[in-house]
């Protein structure tokens, strides 16, 4: 019986699948998502081989002497090639070769011979979840499973070593393992990996298992090079658009665009009428899909449907109505309470001085460059779907639901995504669409692909939310009350409902809770009050790289810049002053102040803002440097930024991620923004949803301060720095405070004609707050 072939290390599936191109492409460019069987005298420290999970193929393995599994990270093979199994999704972000340098460092293996795949889902879900948890959203990649990876690695080196020692008939002790050799110290005799992997996978995994102190680590903290760079460049790179299954279908879709709303009629013989259509499918009640030979005649097919909608309940929701209702809240005298010190209500009352400003901010598209797509292949014993997802698990969960099978009757292979930010984690709708159009057409694979416009038309959008926010202050100026009354949408109430409990939402309160090793405000007062008045319309929210951090970072960091420019002080020596007690916020954020020269000058016509926060287990500051032309013409020249994740396993990965979330969160500063109009999203591509240009990204400079002691993320905390330190530095330039995004929408000529004075930096020489 000859074994299947193991899953590729794109990770795609274990099946004859090519790019979409085969026909016609280079034997280089072609993917066959099988590799040969790991080979007799393989160390299996990894994953339920695909093979082994069927009971006749698992005996034939073991008569083939196959060796067995010792746990679920590594492969070692007889050529000395290992391959690091890794849970988590790529999407651009480095999870891949991230996770791989801690299982490479405690296997001590030749980095040069790694190579990665994703185990899938359901052998998860066969083996008790030994993988953990597949989410990868919340910079939750290393940061949860560091320790749970290197043990990996570690048991596998233990083990490869004790089969050295066995094989020499010497003490363990005078072993030692280094770039995938193990060499016996007295003798000078040494072994490979690949000739020690079928004694190794015989022993009994250790008990115990230390762990490299971080002062040793040889290949963590490493610039290395990303392991899927390569695949990408030449094209090899298989994402879901491209998969190609024999006999393969095609479907688009046309789901309501109006929230809530259903499908009411269409002419079903127009569409059968044209060529190519396979099946025309009804999705739920909202959605219209047809099958064709190739998406573009499924998707013109649809387009002659004559679809009418029952627009539904939500027909008159707009901006305005939303904007009414979240308005509302601001002064409700209802709300939930996330942070309270002292009495703020009664502090603010007998203040010598009170200011007082309203913050708002937009839905927003996730608008991948890769729409949502999955292929799907349905029977009555069997579902299985290919698709990119942040969350293999719960892309089984959904394909379970939609193809009416128990999960262990189901699998998903994952594939890197073209875009995650958090819409391909929480919710798998078009998951649940392609397994449902499959089901008409059973044992035939079919592709589901989005169109830009249904993609943006139904996302899950960022939360929209307003602000109002209250300082209290002494005779002296000095800061002794603050609340924050926040106003708008509940992700958890959209998402999991069953995580707000007694009406509260803690993903709320990102950057503003209590001091801890999550998501802490960075600055203490004597009077603190942070509460939410929680109010959902109905455009579905959704978990936006970055998440709440995003806006609250612009809320309480502009307003730490108008407390500072009403009571003349410097912002940077205001914000040290309140940091005294937040000791690694303080880190980052003069880290910042040292590299920029805040105390000296800015280049002539050049304005600073400086922003930071804490979010996602990392400390992160930001200042930026702008310029505005009497025209109203923004320039943003260089943004200079801090993080402190503790420890950094890869610091060329580190700089990439925050530059990248420079070029999202300034994205969503200068433009993103979702309008409603009659229940429905109005931007439905990128002509009314623009992104930042390659001309308008400023230079970016980053500072890892890796303080160690802890594991925090990357991906996404600076994002939420962006905004607020480019909004400050507008203001310093301006004179003009915004507090509504995008700032494509305000007019940026300067309030006054003088220009504002360098020192104190960005002072207002009014000394009153603008209006």
């Amino acid at each position: 019986m000859k074994a299947p072939a193991l899953a590729a290390p794109s990770g795609v599936a274990p099946a004859a699948v090519e790019t979409a191109d085969t026909a016609t492409a280079a034997p280089e460019r072609r993917r066959f998502l099988g590799q040969g069987a790991a080979g007799v005298g393989a160390l299996s420290v990894g994953m339920h081989l695909p093979f082994l999970a069927d009971p006749a193929a698992a005996q034939a393995a073991a008569a083939a002497g196959l060796p067995p599994e010792i746990n679920a990270w590594v492969v070692v093979r007889p050529d000395d090639s290992v391959v690091i199994r890794i849970a988590r999704s790529e999407m651009g972000q480095g999870t891949l070769t991230g996770l791989a340098q801690l299982v490479a460092e405690e296997l001590a293996c030749d980095w040069r011979r790694v190579g990665t795949e994703y185990p899938t889902p359901g052998q998860n879900l066969a083996r008790q979840r030994v993988w953990g948890n597949f989410s990868t959203g919340g910079s939750r990649g290393i940061r949860e499973s560091h320790e749970l990876v290197r043990k990996g690695g570690a048991a596998a080196r233990m083990m490869l070593v004790q089969a050295a020692a066995d094989e020499w008939k010497v003490p363990v002790a005078e072993c030692r393992a280094a770039d995938g050799v193990v060499t016996h110290g007295p003798s000078g005799r040494s072994l490979r990996y690949g000739a020690l992997a079928a004694a190794a996978g015989r022993l009994a995994p250790p008990t115990e298992v230390p762990l490299k102190d971080p002062s040793t680590w040889t290949v963590v903290g490493r610039p290395l090079k990303r392991l899927d760079t390569r695949d990408k460049l030449t094209g090899a790179q298989v994402y879901g658009t491209d998969l190609k299954l024999p006999g393969l279908l095609n479907a688009a879709i046309r789901d309501c665009p109006v929230f809530g709303g259903k499908l009411k009629s269409f002419d079903e013989a127009a569409v059968r009428a044209r060529p190519g259509v396979r099946q025309v499918v009804r999705v739920g009640d909202s959605a219209l899909a047809v099958v064709a030979d190739t998406w573009w005649r499924a998707k013109t097919a649809l387009d002659a449907a004559k679809i009418e909608w029952d627009a539904g309940p939500n027909a008159n929701v707009s901006s305005a109505s939303i904007a009414q209702m979240l308005q509302a809240g601001l002064d409700a005298p209802e709300a939930v309470v996330g942070n309270r010190v002292g009495d703020a209500p009664a502090a603010l009352k007998t203040a010598a001085r009170t200011l007082e400003a309203v913050y708002g901010y937009p839905f927003q598209n996730h608008a991948t460059m890769e729409p949502m797509n999955a292929t799907a292949r349905w029977t009555a014993q069997r579902c299985e779907v290919w698709t990119p997802t942040q969350n293999g698990e719960a892309a089984l969960a959904a394909a379970a639901e939609a193809a009416g099978l128990p999960p262990a009757q189901c699998e998903v292979y994952k594939i890197h995504l073209g875009g995650g930010f958090g819409r391909r984690g929480a919710v798998h709708d078009w998951v649940g669409q392609a397994v449902t159009i499959a089901k008409a057409l059973p044992g035939v694979p079919v592709k589901l692909i989005w169109s830009r416009e249904e993609d943006m038309l139904h996302g899950r959008y960022h939360p929209i939310t307003q602000c109002k926010l209250r300082a209290g202050l002494d005779e002296r100026g000095e800061l002794t009350a603050l609340h924050l009354r926040i106003s708008g949408q509940s992700i958890l109430a959209g998402v999991f409902p069953q995580m707000v409990k007694d009406g509260r939402d803690p993903v709320v309160f990102q950057g503003l809770n209590p001091p801890g090793p999550e998501a802490s405000i960075g600055y203490t007062v004597p009077n603190l009050l942070i509460d939410h008045a929680m109010r959902n319309p109905p455009v579905p929210p959704g978990f936006w790289r970055g998440v709440n951090l995003n806006q609250n970072a612009i809320y309480l960091e502009c307003f730490i810049d108008e407390i500072a420019h009403a009571t003349r002080q410097d912002p940077l020596a205001l914000r040290r002053k309140l940091m005294a007690k937040h000791p690694k916020h303080l880190a980052v954020l003069n880290a910042v102040a040292e590299r920029v020269g805040w105390d000296r000058p800015a280049p002539a016509g050049v304005f600073r803002g400086l922003a930071q926060t804490m979010g996602f287990g990392s400390y992160v500051a930001a200042c930026a440097e702008v310029s505005v032309s009497p025209a109203g013409e923004l320039k943003i020249h260089r943004i200079v930024a801090a993080t402190d994740p503790g420890h950094a396993v890869n610091p060329q990965q580190i700089e990439a991620q925050v530059e990248g979330s420079f070029v999202y969160g300034l994205s969503a500063a200068l433009y993103g923004e979702c309008t409603v109009a009659g229940g429905r999203i109005e931007q439905e591509n990128f002509n009314t949803y623009p992104v930042m240009r390659l001309a308008e990204m400023p230079k970016v400079e980053t500072i890892t301060v890796a303080s160690g002691g802890f594991w925090g993320g990357v991906g996404e905390p600076t994002i939420a720095v962006a905004a607020p330190a480019v909004l400050n530095a507008v203001f310093a330039a301006t004179g003009k405070r915004v507090r509504t995004l995008p700032l494509r929408h305000h007019d940026l000529k300067r309030a006054w004609h003088r220009a504002v004075p360098a020192l104190p930096h960005g002072a207002d020489p009014r000394g009153t707050l603008p209006g």
